[in-house]
């Protein structure tokens, strides 16, 4: 399969920034200021989201077009239980941890809760993705939004994208309206724990969905050949990137006022309720609108521009997303996700078993996390890189066989 070079860039660079958010250390550290987050409400889960949605939009919108719609929806729900079983084993590979980790139990216990293998009903809870202990909720949503997926796909493809838009537009407004209580605060009290902990979730489905589900369709769009990116994304159409700057221009400030904690106590209340990431409020929502706009216009359209200063920036974003290593992640970014799970956990126990780190310590520490990440990509790249190199060379040497004739050729 062809693989989208840009997009596993981007995905591996959104894991290369969450891996560093997500090690927690004593006192903080600084790397971690290092970050796009800082300038605007745009962070890395929500970029994974995105691309991932796109992906399977463009990926099984294609196949549901050679193959069939059952075949696209075959194929979605077997790669949804391969994550699922991925989701399963790290809960497990950490809760086995616990158990064999001195201390371990009483440093986890703000991620897991009491999570241990004698309670089936905390157990079922996490099987069923109502409770998800910290940093292992992306996959969960994941899955989720997949079951979904066919059906939308192939919405798309019947030329009702637009439903499919209006739909997710209606359960994003019905998830900043809090509706889904409805079902979650009696399912809460249902499976609450000893640690008076129910339904433990980073991120409300309904508000998240219109990231994944966005994506979905321009994803699929793409691929039936229904949207023309090359007018949309022209040099000469510079609506688009105007309007996307004027709003990262305008979110700007008030990311710095915020990240700083130098807004006005009476203006807090009103910003804070359009402002709520686990919600994916209206301020995150817009804000990541118009800088996915802004870096799509100037990779695709930027290099055309007749103003230098422009095609030197798209010149440089282009080089970060193509960096091999940030798309060698990228190819197996879920793969990855997983993975960067347990070097988060295994880091926060190392911390919270240590003295307070020093600095230059926790940056080092932050660094090989980052080239870590790699493991599993290498892994299951293994034969690529180093499986066939024996093969070719001793295919070098042995003689090769004279080409054979019209009339000898087989058709396998």
């Amino acid at each position: 399969m062809k693989r989208f070079e840009i997009i596993d860039g981007m995905r591996g660079y959104f894991l290369v920034f969450m891996v560093l958010n997500h090690l927690i250390f004593a006192g903080g550290y600084l790397l971690v200021k290092i970050n796009h987050n800082q300038l605007a409400f745009v962070e890395d889960a929500q970029g994974f989201v995105f691309l991932s949605g796109l992906m399977i939009g463009m990926v099984y919108a294609r196949k549901m077009m050679k193959s069939g719609y059952a075949a696209g929806r075959s194929a979605i729900y077997s790669r949804a239980f391969e994550l699922y079983r991925y989701a399963m084993g790290i809960v497990l590979v950490v809760l086995a941890a616990q158990m064999l980790l001195p201390g371990a139990y009483s440093i986890w216990f703000n991620w897991l809760g009491y999570t241990t293998f004698d309670d089936p009903l905390r157990l079922a809870a996490i099987a069923t993705f109502l409770y998800q202990p910290t940093f292992m909720d992306i996959l969960p949503q994941y899955i989720v939004y997949m079951l979904f997926a066919p059906m939308l796909v192939k919405l798309v493809l019947d030329d009702k994208w637009h439903y499919v838009l209006a739909g997710s537009l209606v359960l994003w407004m019905a998830g900043q309206l809090g509706l889904q209580q409805i079902v979650t605060t009696p399912l809460h009290e249902m499976i609450m724990g000893p640690d008076n902990q129910g339904i433990r979730v980073s991120f409300n489905l309904l508000g998240w969905q219109i990231v994944f589900y966005s994506g979905l369709v321009l994803g699929a769009l793409t691929s039936s050949g229904k949207i023309n990116w090359s007018r949309i994304l022209s040099p000469d159409n510079t609506f688009i990137p105007k309007m996307a700057l004027l709003m990262v221009a305008f979110f700007l400030p008030l990311r710095l006022i915020t990240a700083h904690e130098l807004m006005p106590p009476h203006m807090i209340g009103k910003f804070a309720s359009m402002e709520i990431r686990a919600d994916f409020g209206p301020v995150y929502l817009l804000n990541f609108a118009a800088v996915a706009m802004l870096i799509t216009w100037l990779i695709v359209a930027g290099p055309k521009h007749k103003a230098l200063w422009v095609q030197k920036i798209s010149t440089a974003i282009t080089w970060v997303f193509s960096l091999r290593y940030l798309q060698l992640l990228g190819r197996h970014s879920l793969y990855v996700y997983v993975w960067h799970v347990g070097i988060v956990y295994f880091v926060y126990y190392f911390d919270g078993r240590s003295p307070e780190l020093n600095e230059l310590t926790k940056t080092a520490i932050a660094l090989v996390a980052v080239g870590l990440l790699s493991v599993p990509a290498l892994w299951r790249e293994r034969d690529k890189l180093f499986g066939n190199a024996p093969a070719n060379a001793q295919a070098a040497k042995a003689p090769q066989p004279k080409p054979a004739g019209p009339q000898q050729m087989v058709v396998r």
